[in-house]
């Protein structure tokens, strides 16, 4: 643990109330100009810009448009503070007055619409606070600081391919990384949880084969729509009689396309599959048992080749280290009070964060910020109309409030660096 004070923390905050219009304004500025995985050029640009106001060392282009700022303050522990800055092909309708009117264009070459569904908006405007905040308190703490804007993240391939891109020759190791998500819990909630806090997931593309032919000679054809339907129905046993019931699992058809017409029986059907689990072994296990099942289908159905799976994003558990964890949530307790810092849940939601700290060998932390008015949050979580009454992350009316959620989030990445900072002069462990 640091031996920053708290006193420290006070006098690294004190200047935050001031900053808040300014931090609200680069939030509503990211959140109307939303950009796609592996397209944040222009968020890209922005984040750069202000770490280099701030006397960062900036590197850019990471994982194609990563940027990270380096801020070597002396001696002390390295420390990475981590946010994602890609948005989603989502159509907004918040009806907020800043609410995105954007397009991009997709993997796939399609016009979409785009939208900070999932609030890296708010991620990003989180980091660039805490960084400058850090960055003009100098003199309260020693160390380095690594503020990284991680792209792609809804890709799944965003942290590794940072990471794959040289990410630690270029900026140096850090002793230990920090994250967060807004979630659409009470705003001013810190929510912590130590060990796994969320899901593996598996997002699989799957063509199986047919022959295709006309729709007044089945006898002709192997028809893939048929194929497709027992494939869907089979892959539906396998969390109920082949994953013990002890061991969370989900299996999820979720994209379907065959045919053109109704009288043409395609040549092929495919399937879009996403697999979940609190256990990399347990994921494995579905993705070998989906594998095992579409070729059995296949072959009974007698397709003229076997079918294509294409792992097309996968991500590993997020699992936080014990220790540290328990001795931020101690921190967070004494900073927020123990009435907003919060046991969080299991999420069976995604993310990449954790591929950093494995890559590194050091400890990684990742919590969860409340980001929707408490009452709204609270009546509706008691009354048991929480799902339908509070929009969830990736919902195309997500729209976290403001205040005090840009505070909060602010405050737990401060806090949680100078928990791991020393003071000047003073080297970590001495």
């Amino acid at each position: 643990m640091s031996i920053v004070t708290t006193e420290t923390t006070e006098r690294v905050l004190a200047p935050l109330e001031a900053a808040l219009p300014e931090l609200e304004a680069l939030y509503v500025d990211l959140h109307r100009h939303p950009e796609l995985a592996f397209t944040e050029t222009r968020t890209a640009a922005e984040l750069a810009r202000r770490l280099t106001e701030d006397g960062f060392e900036v590197h850019t282009g990471i994982g194609r448009t990563g940027v990270v700022g380096v801020l070597r303050n002396g001696e002390g522990p390295t420390v990475l503070l981590r946010a994602d800055i890609d948005a989603l092909p989502v159509e907004e309708q918040t009806g907020l007055s800043y609410a995105s009117t954007a397009r991009g264009v997709d993997s796939e070459g399609r016009d979409v619409p785009l939208m900070h569904a999932c609030g890296h908006d708010m991620h990003a405007t989180w980091l660039s606070g805490a960084a400058h905040l850090l960055a003009a308190s100098r003199e309260q703490w020693s160390g380095t600081l690594l503020a990284l804007f991680q792209p792609g993240e809804e890709a799944g391939d965003g942290a590794a391919g940072m990471v794959r891109d040289g990410l630690f020759d270029r900026v140096g190791r850090p002793d230990v990384v920090f994250g967060q998500h807004i979630v659409p819990g009470p705003a001013g909630w810190v929510l912590t949880r130590p060990g796994v806090i969320m899901a593996a997931t598996d997002t699989l593309r799957i063509t199986l084969h047919g022959r295709g032919g006309h729709g007044s000679r089945p006898e002709t054809t192997v028809d893939p729509a048929v194929l497709a339907a027992s494939v869907v129905l089979k892959l539906q046993t396998i969390v109920s009689r082949e994953i013990a019931a002890t061991e969370p699992a989900v299996v999820t058809v979720g994209s379907m396309h065959v045919g053109t017409a109704a009288n043409v029986i395609a040549d092929h059907a495919v399937l879009e599959v996403n697999t979940r689990a609190f256990d990399d072994a347990v994921l494995l296990r579905l993705r070998k048992a989906i594998e095992r099942i579409v070729n059995g289908e296949a072959a009974a159905a007698g397709a003229p080749q076997p079918p294509t799976v294409e792992v097309v994003a996968s991500y590993p558990v997020t699992a936080n280290d014990a220790a540290v964890s328990d001795e931020l949530t101690e921190v967070f307790r004494g900073h927020f009070g123990a009435e907003a810092t919060m046991p969080a849940p299991l999420v069976t939601g995604s993310e990449d964060f954790s591929e950093f700290g494995r890559a590194a060998g050091v400890p990684s932390v990742f919590w969860l910020v409340g980001g929707f008015d408490a009452q709204q949050v609270i009546t509706a979580m008691t009354e048991g109309r929480f799902e339908t009454d509070v929009p969830s992350n990736h919902s195309s009316k997500f729209a976290p409030v403001l205040h005090p959620t840009l505070r909060t989030g602010v405050e737990t990445l401060v806090v949680a660096a100078l928990s791991r900072f020393a003071r000047p002069g003073v080297a970590e462990g001495r």
